[in-house]
């Protein structure tokens, strides 16, 4: 039943959506091929990439071209020394998967165009209030220069064989970590997962939520990190091999997890123990979970440079990426198990309909158990606090 309520979906994309300059878009965007900058290093998401464009090229006659990036940067970099050298127009650069200072820093530059998110019918789905996660990147407000895509969320993954209870905040973590000596860990914090757990503790922690949204200062970075230093010294003598080494990246600590070496890892994709599950690299026992009070969550999106060569085609692309058919394919644990960045009370009853045929595992939690999306801290707090972690317990 799944398949015919995406392709029907699917086919009702293709009709002419919105008013008369958006058709204007799409004729314009016909026939061109659009330069997708993404990192490159997931081959699922490689694959819905070049699932996407067999779809827009048969809807819109537009191609996807994905150049895979190993950093974002690379991309940014690229339209620096395009604006440096005049070339203010048919650059190389379509449109890039951007968060966070890399967003940051284009808007800043100028080294983007928009806003154009509104321009874009599949808009109607998206909370674009302010201070929604739609709406803002890192603390710093979107503005329509980039359109949302896909939405991650970190969650503990526990072996419920061997854990009946798991901890449901880092207050409890704390007091199971001192209750099972050795049997948790964290990545690095040199490594994007290391850093989100340390993160993910202080938004539970500080007093001082709210500054949290605005840069760190050698004036409030003491006070408002201080309850995060004092539960981390209680919990790093409990973790494994003492806290004196730590796994490389979530990868593999999953495989510690797999190894029964720990009970517990970490993910910033609700649906990774799912996938890790049917490709054999976790336990059927494994379980993956948000926390109590919600947890850290951003959106991932998509910017168009100013100087981008087939603007229209990037819109048609961006556009197409909200559709709630599309949504609903990267959400399926066979595919990406990206949950939806659409608003759910915006869809319709057959738009739903797709979201509730997709297929489901024990191991994958359900949008309540999820709980509440907090918002990113704004970056110079973690930059801040992987120096202090760094100066605390490695020197």
């Amino acid at each position: 039943m799944r398949l015919p309520i995406l392709t029907a979906l699917l086919l009702a994309a293709a009709l002419p959506l919105g008013a008369e300059p958006w058709d204007d878009t799409v004729a314009a965007a016909r026939g061109q091929t659009v330069y997708w900058n993404a990192w490159g290093g997931d081959e699922r998401t490689n694959d819905f990439i070049a699932w996407a464009s067999d779809q827009v090229e048969a809807q819109y006659g537009v191609t996807i071209q994905q150049v895979k990036l190993t950093d974002t940067a690379e991309a940014v970099a690229r339209v620096i020394a395009e604006k440096a050298a005049g070339q203010d127009e048919a650059g190389t650069v379509d449109m890039i998967w951007i968060n966070g200072g890399n967003f940051l820093s284009m808007k800043e530059q100028g080294l983007l165009h928009g806003p154009f998110v509104t321009d874009l019918p599949n808009s109607r789905y998206l909370d674009l209030s302010p201070g929604s996660a739609a709406s803002v990147d890192f603390t710093v407000p979107v503005e329509g220069y980039e359109s949302p895509w896909r939405l991650a969320k970190f969650v503990l993954i526990h072996d419920s064989a061997r854990v009946d209870q798991p901890p449901m905040s880092m207050a409890e973590l704390l007091n199971w970590s001192k209750a099972n000596p050795g049997r948790f860990t964290h990545p690095a914090v040199s490594n994007f997962m290391g850093s989100t757990f340390l993160k993910q503790a202080l938004i539970e922690l500080t007093p001082d939520v709210a500054a949290l949204q605005e840069p760190a200062t050698d004036a409030n970075f003491d006070a408002v990190t201080a309850p995060l230093w004092a539960w981390y010294d209680e919990l790093r003598p409990t973790l494994w091999r003492g806290g004196e080494t730590f796994p490389e990246n979530a990868s593999v600590q999953e495989q510690m997890l797999n190894d029964g070496v720990v009970d517990i890892s970490m993910a910033f994709d609700p649906a990774s123990a799912a996938a890790a599950i049917e490709k054999g690299l976790l336990p059927e026992t494994a379980r993956a979970y948000g926390l109590r009070g919600g947890t850290i969550g951003n959106i991932s999106f998509v910017a168009i440079p100013y100087n981008a060569a087939h603007k229209e085609g990037a819109m048609v692309v961006a556009n197409f990426l909200l559709e709630p058919a599309t949504q609903a394919h990267a959400q399926d644990i066979g595919v990406l198990g990206s949950f939806s960045v659409l608003d759910p009370a915006r869809l319709g009853e057959a738009e739903r309909a797709a979201f509730y045929a997709l297929p489901t595992s024990p191991a994958l939690p359900t949008l309540e158990e999820l709980g509440p999306t907090l918002i990113e801290p704004h970056p110079s707090w973690m930059t801040m606090i992987a120096d202090a972690w760094a100066k605390r317990y490695t020197q």
